[in-house]
């Protein structure tokens, strides 16, 4: 008897069915439909981060510029070049830095240190070209917002 349930063991076929591999390729595929969309909206809100942070800096700029100075100033920029502040007669760099890749400074009003706006937009190319479909930040003495207009 004992011989018989030891050569029974022995013989076995050791493997998967294809009913298992099926539900586990089920169960992968199912993950995946839910993850994936998770993953992709990920990226456009870490752009839209970027924006947010960049346009934060810039702000932050303006407001220790009109601590001591006076003036209409300008704002400009790309990923490739950069931010500048600007101003004065004649033109002078107030304060400059770097911008996340693919954001661009798209409007720049400034005009006293109660009136002025700055929109940085994200989803460009890496030089500042073409066009994006972002959400753009905007700073103005009302504090930071998602607008693209001042």
């Amino acid at each position: 008897m004992l011989a018989r349930i030891r050569k029974s063991i022995e013989d076995k076929d050791q493997g998967f069915t294809l009913i298992e591999l099926l539900v586990v390729m089920i169960i992968i595929g199912i993950l995946a439909a839910i993850a994936i969309p998770v993953f992709l909206s990920q990226r456009a809100k870490a752009r839209e981060t970027s924006a947010k942070s960049d346009v934060s800096v810039i702000g932050k700029e303006l407001a220790a510029y009109y601590v001591d100075g006076t003036g209409a100033l300008t704002a400009a920029g790309n990923q490739t070049s950069g931010w500048t502040l600007a101003g004065g007669t004649p033109s002078v760099t107030v304060a400059s830095g770097k911008l996340s890749p693919g954001n661009k400074v798209l409007v720049s009003t400034i005009t006293s240190p109660t009136t002025y706006c700055v929109i940085v937009k994200s989803g460009f190319a890496a030089d500042g070209s073409g066009t994006s479909t972002d959400a753009a930040w905007r700073f103005n003495q009302d504090g930071i917002a998602k607008s693209e207009t001042c």
